[in-house]
């Protein structure tokens, strides 16, 4: 006699919907609440990753869910969900498909108003608070709904790019529900015929009259996965193009049509009067965050101009609500003519920046630093930025192939890179990611250096040691509150776990032999000290001047 079929659970719905997303491994602390769930998870296909804390978890699912399409983070029940939410708000500002999943008391325990462990005010305080930073969220508080709950919480993470919340009591967790039927996680999103076509009449009239025109490329193009697209646009019609900071990685920047990096008065000249000279730009999903106009340094209001957005179009003073951002641009490739652009603009050199030849002796210098760091990189390399002047310095430097560039450039959340360089070395494992980060930054989540060591990861963190928050100090005033106890960091990770190989270094001779063994072990996590002192590179010598000048006065 055989034994009777086990019965499909909520959470066995719940991690099949997960692998049918994409999702491969799970980030996360544990807790009572979330442990039957999570036993059903560690017997499925998806890899669990324990971290050291929630925050991290957040920040390790964002990188992973950039790479990958989608990312995951399990927590328990408020001390959890709640140490999770700045990497939630992150996600979500940055339009990242990032689904948090919390256990909660049991349904018995919420109807009935108990005082349980955990517990902040009500039992609805954290589901109020997540529906505020998430597109979607749910109480899976019954096997009957929890099914039809889950669907369409997963479906509007994928279709919005954002992070959804699903709340699942530790009772219904174990709860039998129906099996699922095939489902395509995605919301129709499609323009009306009438309306896209009349926008692309007045964009290919505009492109007929221009002398010079131009796409800037933002964020959203990177974000929704239409970079091929637009690079098919572009090569097609050959016009030039920019990107904004927070797109940057989205299409090659070595392409002999590309402008560079545009960041307004903050980025480089030609760039700046390549873009604000055109007499017809077209701004294909950009944010005209603080950031991205080089602290509103930019000029991009020129007639003829077409600002395009996930979901409307706006040329000069009309407006195209409902025209989608990617009918737009097939609709674009398939119209207009091109301009032959590389007739009257040779391609240019692959490498653009002067030759970096190191001096032995000579001590780390931040600008020098930096230059090495780019000529360092190649296509096996996903360049990891945290938050400070390794963002500011990033921005001038070249990134040849797309998607091999990651950072949080709107929300910008110091701490974010090494966590998310465990989600990128899960998601993608054929490349080598490479970490740059402030001392200030790495502070905040130097303990995910051991997950990355528990989880044989082989990235190399570039720590540039400029002595405390530097961009602070040049944004600012070199005060108390912007320094930092120093530590010896090319030790931590021999006290983290075992297996990496570090290197402290002052001299452009050390740089030199540190990358060398970094090349050297490519299976290997490497850790490199650079010791700069508090020189900043030029990047942030310019923002900290245009911040002191006009911007901060402004605010």
């Amino acid at each position: 006699m055989t034994a009777p079929e086990a019965p499909y659970t909520v959470s066995d719905y719940l991690v099949q919907r997960l692998q049918e997303i994409g999702i491969e491994h799970a980030f996360g602390v544990p807790g009572d609440y979330t442990l039957d769930f999570l036993d059903h998870l560690v017997t499925s296909p998806i890899a669990w990753v324990g971290n050291c804390n929630e925050l991290n978890a957040g920040y390790a699912a964002d990188g992973y869910a950039r790479v990958k399409g989608a990312g995951l983070a399990v927590v328990t029940y408020a001390v959890g969900g709640f140490s999770i939410l700045n990497a939630v708000a992150g996600a979500y500002a940055e339009h990242v498909p990032l689904v948090v999943i919390s256990g909660a008391p049991a349904m018995a325990r919420r109807q009935s108003g108990a005082l349980v462990h955990h517990l902040a005010g009500d039992h609805e305080m954290q589901l109020a608070i997540y529906r505020k930073l998430t597109v979607d969220c749910a109480l899976l508080s019954s096997p009957r709904s929890a099914p039809d709950d889950i669907d369409r919480v997963l479906t509007q993470c994928l279709s919005w790019k954002r992070p959804v919340y699903l709340e699942l009591p530790m009772d219904v967790a174990q709860m039998p529900c129906r099996r699922p039927e095939p489902i395509g996680f995605q919301v129709e999103k499609v323009s009306e015929p009438l309306t896209l076509d009349e926008c692309v009449a007045e964009v290919v009239a505009h492109l007929d009259r221009a002398k010079n025109p131009a796409i800037l490329v933002g964020t959203e193009i990177s974000r929704f996965g239409l970079g091929p697209a637009v690079l098919r646009l572009i090569e097609r019609i050959e016009l030039p193009y920019a990107m904004t900071v927070s797109a940057k990685g989205c299409l090659p920047e070595l392409h002999p049509q590309c402008l560079g990096i545009y960041q307004g008065g903050l980025g480089r000249p030609e760039t700046q009067t390549q873009i604000e000279a055109s007499d017809c730009l077209i701004e294909l999903g950009v944010w005209l965050t603080d950031w991205d106009t080089g602290l509103y340094t930019s000029k991009l209001a020129q007639p003829g101009f077409v600002r395009a957005n996930l979901d409307q179009v706006r040329i000069g003073q009309h407006l195209y609500p409902g025209v989608q951002l990617a009918d737009l641009i097939q609709a674009l490739t398939d119209r207009a003519q091109p301009r032959r652009f590389l007739d009257s603009h040779p391609a240019r050199p692959s490498v653009q920046v002067g030759a970096y030849v190191a001096e032995p002796d000579r001590p780390l210098a931040a600008g020098r630093f930096y230059r090495r760091v780019e000529q360092f990189l190649d296509d096996s390399m996903i360049l990891v930025s945290d938050i400070g002047d390794v963002i500011c310095a990033v921005a001038d430097m070249h990134i040849e192939e797309a998607d091999n560039f990651l950072t949080q450039a709107y929300y910008m959340s110091i701490g974010y890179a090494t966590p998310a360089a465990l989600g990128v070395s899960l998601a993608r494992p054929d490349k080598r990611p490479v970490v740059l980060v402030g001392d200030g930054a790495f502070q905040m989540t130097a303990q995910e250096v051991s997950t990355l060591l528990r989880q044989g990861c082989r990235p190399i963190i570039l720590l540039v040691n400029n002595d405390g928050y530097l961009i602070e100090r040049y944004l600012h005033q070199d005060q108390i509150y912007n320094d930092l106890q120093p530590w010896r960091y090319a030790e931590l990770p021999h006290v983290l776990g075992t297996g990496a190989i570090t290197r402290r270094v002052t001299t452009e001779g050390e740089l030199e032999e540190a990358l060398a063994v970094a090349l050297a072990a490519p299976d290997q996590l490497v850790f490199i000290e650079a010791c700069v002192g508090r020189d900043a590179s030029d990047a942030l010598k310019r923002i900290g001047a245009t911040y002191q000048k006009s911007y901060r006065k402004a605010s």
